[in-house]
């Protein structure tokens, strides 16, 4: 008999817990000097900044120190899996011959957990029954792979898995969203002033915003599922009901104490305290993306 699936986990399990981690992103990724990392680092590598303790020997000045890369990444509690669940608490300090595997395992459970954050977050925007059984069956799924031994993780075709449920989520981002607004899927929108835009209910998935100027703009049930955000303006904005907006993509942006957060998000700290200029709020300006490649 086949043992039942795990239980989906929870929203606690989703997010990064570093003490239950061995350090594991400061160990597998690569990273390149530039504007996001000060240093180059091969993958498999400890940081140098990385202590003993697997603490980030910098962590209070990263940015100063020239690693805002660090800042915005986001594991989705994938590091405590391989910890704890996958190695069962055996840490790679004690046990160098384990860190090969357990980087295996961590790039496969980093992509898990964020489709599990995705799916969880599509839940609660109370889509129709039928798709609301099909993300269900897609979470439980999901929550199956990541409980799974390091053979079955070396198993995982990741990407024909995201491929499976990507669908499942814009339907839901649809859905949430109906009727619809603006159409920006995927468009080149860097450094664009979109201060007039009608952004309300906007498809802005894969939407490449770095240095975006969205101050004062409304992202009411606007989906920014993969967006970029990296430096986009969000003095003033609002994001209490966007779609799909996570901690990293805040991160990864500028705000102040005006900007409108949802309720299960934290200011990040680099944010402003209060708003540098004034903000006025957005008009419709903006015509879709879809809407001009017809003309």
């Amino acid at each position: 008999m086949q043992p039942d699936p795990a239980p989906p986990p929870g929203s606690a399990q989703l997010r990064a817990d570093c003490g239950r981690c061995f350090g594991l992103c400061c160990v597998v990724p690569a990273f390149a000097a530039s504007a996001d990392f000060a240093i180059d680092k091969p993958a498999g590598r400890p940081c140098p900044n990385l202590r003993p303790d697997h603490r980030c020997g910098i962590h209070t000045q990263l940015r100063e120190r020239g690693f805002p890369g660090c800042t915005v990444f986001d594991c989705f509690g994938a590091g405590q899996q391989v910890a704890q669940v996958t190695f069962g608490g055996r840490d790679w300090r004690d046990a160098p011959d384990t860190l090969p595997a357990m980087a295996e395992a961590f790039t496969v459970l980093r992509p898990l957990h964020e489709l599990l954050w995705y799916l969880a977050e599509a839940l609660t925007l109370h889509p129709p029954a039928g798709l609301r059984a099909e993300l269900e069956r897609a979470r439980a799924d999901t929550a199956a792979l990541t409980a799974a031994d390091l053979a079955r993780l070396r198993t995982v075709d990741v990407a024909a898995h995201r491929d499976r449920i990507n669908p499942l989520l814009s339907r839901a981002g649809d859905a949430a969203r109906s009727p619809g607004g603006a159409d920006h899927r995927g468009a080149p929108l860097i450094g664009a002033d979109l201060r007039r835009a009608d952004l309300r209910r906007a498809n802005l998935r894969g939407a490449l915003l770095i240095g975006a100027d969205l101050r004062g703009v409304d992202l009411g049930r606007a989906d920014v599922t993969g967006a970029d955000l990296r430096g986009a303006d969000l003095r003033g904005a609002d994001l209490r009901e966007t779609l799909f907006l996570h901690q990293a993509q805040l991160d990864a942006a500028r705000g102040d104490a005006r900007t409108g957060l949802p309720a299960t998000l934290t200011r990040p700290a680099h944010w402003t305290a209060l708003p540098l200029t004034p903000v006025r709020r957005a008009t419709p300006a903006v015509t879709s993306t879809r809407r001009r490649r017809r003309r």
